[in-house]
């Protein structure tokens, strides 16, 4: 029976192996989900580390991500890092973004740059680079926040089937939510574009 990626990578973990780990990894087929969860897991040890063991971990995990054919799952892993402190992407994988692009992209999805701003550094030149990796968290956590706060609100709103209008407070309520999901589409589509996506 063959091992399951996860549970090797686990196995090596507790002993302290990461370097058994890694090998593991890329000896494996990548696939989305537990192959995916497993580069994930290095990546988490290696933002532990410092110096060279963390170099010894993370540059053998950059190579596997860079050799991948799957843009996709090379993109989320690259993310998936990022979340947890590691930076796998050297100008290779994602866009290089300029605050000037942020700015662009904003405008025509019709998203405030300021709640960005609580989250991420931009600096005062629009042609100044980005940290594209955190962009694009931050633009699908926000479309994440507004999401969960439209669905809040709707709950609610009554479903009027009596004939009867809704009150001041309900269309308020109503207006608001709408304006969340307004803001969630927007985030997504921000996140999107940020990324390249189609």
């Amino acid at each position: 029976m063959s091992v399951r990626v996860t549970d090797a990578v686990d196995y090596f973990r507790r002993r302290g192996e990461l370097g058994g780990a890694v090998g593991f990894v890329r000896r494996r087929d990548p696939e989305r989900f537990r192959w995916r969860t497993a580069v994930g897991t290095l990546a988490e040890e290696a933002g532990r580390l410092r110096g060279m063991e963390r170099a010894r971990v993370e540059e053998p995990v950059r190579e596997v991500v860079l050799d991948l054919s799957d843009l996709e799952l090379r993109r989320e892993i690259v993310l998936d890092a990022r979340r947890v402190g590691v930076d796998l992407d050297r100008g290779e994988i994602l866009p290089v973004r300029t605050v000037l692009d942020l700015r662009r992209i904003a405008f025509h999805v019709e998203v405030d740059l300021d709640e960005l701003r609580r989250h991420v550094p931009l600096a005062d030149d629009v042609l100044a680079p980005v940290e594209t990796a955190a962009v694009a968290i931050i633009g699908r956590a926000l479309a994440s926040r507004h999401r969960t706060a439209a669905r809040r609100l709707w709950r609610q709103v009554p479903a009027r089937d009596d004939g009867l209008e809704l009150t001041a407070a309900e269309r308020f309520l109503a207006q608001a939510a709408r304006s969340h999901a307004k803001r969630a589409d927007g985030w997504s589509a921000f996140a999107r574009a940020v990324l390249d996506e189609r």
